[in-house]
């Protein structure tokens, strides 16, 4: 819902693509209930009513408040989306999006039902004259916030949230930063929840989970909402769907993050058939190089799955230029399901990690039947990859040499096979280090990218978004470690992140990169852990740990150094290193620490 008493300003959806327009309908029968937040254009810096006389950049509206959207809010009508419309704001600078809230709920049919009459309401009151339209429109809006603020309490069997759902389509070529900040009305209340979104070039899609939120938020009382792009150029010109608290039928978590796209080959990388037409015949699909370096650059591998001759295909990619992508490609006359669970079981990644490519319905549905948990995509829609929210993922450092220690990797497991069954051998011969250091401005967005994609070694299942690694930061209680890893063959890079609460101590979060699943990295900085803070405390150390069936095989971790289990509550075990326990270091791992952690 929106001021449509102050905005009567329509616009044809011919200026969207229609791909996007096809993004924005894509909620439409997944919504079962929502709000109806009564969008408003604000100031950031509002000073309201003083600053209508003090301010350069007052520029009033037909009702008197200012126009902070150059256009004010445009409407576009599109049948197809969630609540039948959307709008266009080209925001001048210090121009934020502000709304009223409860938790108050509606059903989908409900919702557009009250919007489409607003909508009729809003038109008839923006053709009043003068003095007459300025009281009315000022009334009805008042009456729109009292309603959105109206009833905190849901009544019983009443849908609850599950995310406050944002549609967005950016239509420049700048990345736009977003922040959405949510406050109690309360003036005693404590911080308010924030979170930065980062909205790519086209269709974005955002979710965050209300429990994130009432970390926060008291919902026993009205909040209020903003969306405040940063630093922007006036005019910069946003496209919103639904910006709302939604119930989602049949509500999950958001789709994993695509770890590997694993390709096809005849009819999806090149136009053509090898084995029919000849290598020479085969033509490259148009812009495929660039979708391969794009995810490249994001840290998403690429591989193959494609029943051919092994070493006809790899001859034909190598003159295209592109055999570089390629982990593990899996390229033989096997079913492509086969292809599938080994790259899984060679890049040590989960099957529902893995989005399949392929021309062929068949191959799809032999995949979809097969391996269930993989997501697959007709190779029609490949121009599409990098767009979807599945692979959006920032650009980092470490993303782009991802692929690269992936190989350095390879080298490891073919060293590893000299030393036969002497494992421990091999890993002293590889001259582990690890590097432990505090979390730092430098390294959040890594750290914020690990807590993303960790499973196997997570030990919390915590998924930490932005702000709350920065809230963690401030708190004196908590230190923070990050660790890196190298070896004789190369670098890690990041591969961890915990936090350990002084006050107890106690442990409450460990995670590591699968990459360094089985080189006792989790034994070694474990045993570092306890030696501190059994020396600074004279006390036990206790860990958390919530075990799931994805980690319990690396939380052997915890029995291997003695550590005992206490208790479970809430799905979390209390776990326990006794400071009468003498500390057993196999010293194969190098550690070296920061000057801050010493």
């Amino acid at each position: 819902m929106y001021e449509t008493e102050a905005n009567l300003r329509t616009e044809s959806s011919d200026q969207i693509p229609p791909e996007v327009i096809a993004s924005f309908g894509e909620m439409t029968d997944r919504i079962a209930a929502r709000t109806l937040l009564p969008w408003g254009e604000h100031c950031t810096e509002c000073a309201w009513p003083s600053c209508y006389a003090t301010c350069d950049l007052y520029d009033p509206r037909k009702d008197g408040r200012c126009r902070r959207f150059v256009d004010g809010m445009v409407r576009i009508d599109c049948p197809t989306a969630a609540n039948s419309y959307l709008l266009k704001i080209r925001f001048k600078r210090w121009g934020k999006l502000w709304a009223p809230a409860t938790l108050r709920m509606k059903s989908a049919k409900q919702a557009a039902r009250i919007e489409e009459r607003d909508y009729r309401i809003g038109k008839t009151l923006y053709r009043l004259p003068g003095q007459l339209h300025k009281i009315v429109v000022t009334k009805r809006y008042s009456l729109k916030k009292r309603m959105a603020t109206s009833g905190n309490t849901r009544s019983e069997g009443e849908s609850q949230p599950t995310s406050f759902l944002l549609e967005c389509y950016n239509p420049g070529p700048q990345t736009i930063q977003l922040t959405l900040t949510i406050r109690s009305a309360s003036h005693s209340a404590n911080m308010p929840f924030q979170g930065l979104f980062t909205l790519s070039p086209g269709f974005n899609r955002i979710r965050t989970p209300l429990e994130e939120i009432a970390r926060l938020v008291d919902w026993n009382q009205h909040c209020q909402i903003e969306l405040t792009p940063n630093e922007i150029e006036n005019g910069t010109t946003l496209y919103f769907g639904v910006m709302d608290f939604v119930h989602e039928l049949d509500a999950r978590s958001p789709a994993k993050k695509v770890k590997c796209v694993v390709w096809d080959l005849d009819h999806t990388l090149w136009d053509g058939i090898l084995v029919e037409d000849g290598s020479q015949a085969l033509v490259l699909k148009c812009g495929i190089a660039g979708v391969l370096e794009t995810l490249d650059r994001r840290g998403i591998l690429n591989s193959i799955a494609s029943k051919n001759g092994h070493d006809d295909a790899m001859a034909v990619l190598r003159r295209f230029g592109i055999d570089k992508y390629f982990l593990a490609p899996q390229i033989s006359w096997a079913p492509k399901s086969d292809g599938l669970r080994s790259i899984s079981r060679e890049l040590n990644i989960g099957l529902d990690s893995i989005l399949f490519v392929d021309d062929s319905t068949f191959e799809l549905q032999q995949v979809a039947a097969a391996c269930p948990e993989v997501r697959t995509m007709d190779a029609r829609n490949y121009r599409q990859i990098p767009e979807i929210s599945e692979c959006r993922v920032p650009v980092t450092e470490e993303t782009t040499r991802r692929r690269e220690l992936y190989q350095v990797e390879s080298v490891r497991r073919q060293e590893a096979q000299a030393f036969g069954e002497d494992y421990l051998a091999f890993l002293r011969h590889c001259r582990i280090r690890i590097s432990i250091s505090p979390l730092s401005d430098n390294t959040l967005e890594r750290v914020h990218e690990l807590t993303q994609r960790t499973n196997q070694m997570n030990f919390s299942g915590t998924r930490y978004d932005r702000e709350t690694l920065r809230a963690i930061l401030a708190q004196q209680h908590l230190d923070t470690y990050v660790i890196s890893c190298g070896d004789r063959f190369g670098s890690y890079g990041v591969v961890g992140f915990s936090v350990v609460d002084i006050r107890e101590p106690r442990m409450i979060d460990l995670m590591f990169s699968c990459r360094v699943q089985s080189k006792r990295v989790e034994h070694a900085f474990l045993i570092f852990l306890i030696r501190k803070y059994v020396d600074q405390t004279a006390s036990d150390f206790f860990a958390n740990y919530a075990k799931t069936p994805r980690n319990t095989p690396s939380g052997r971790v915890f029995s291997d150094l003695g550590m005992q289990e206490l208790s479970t509550a809430n799905g979390v075990t209390t776990i326990i290193f006794s400071k009468e326990k003498p500390i057993v270091d196999d010293q194969i791992i190098q550690i070296e620490t920061a000057n801050t952690l010493a």
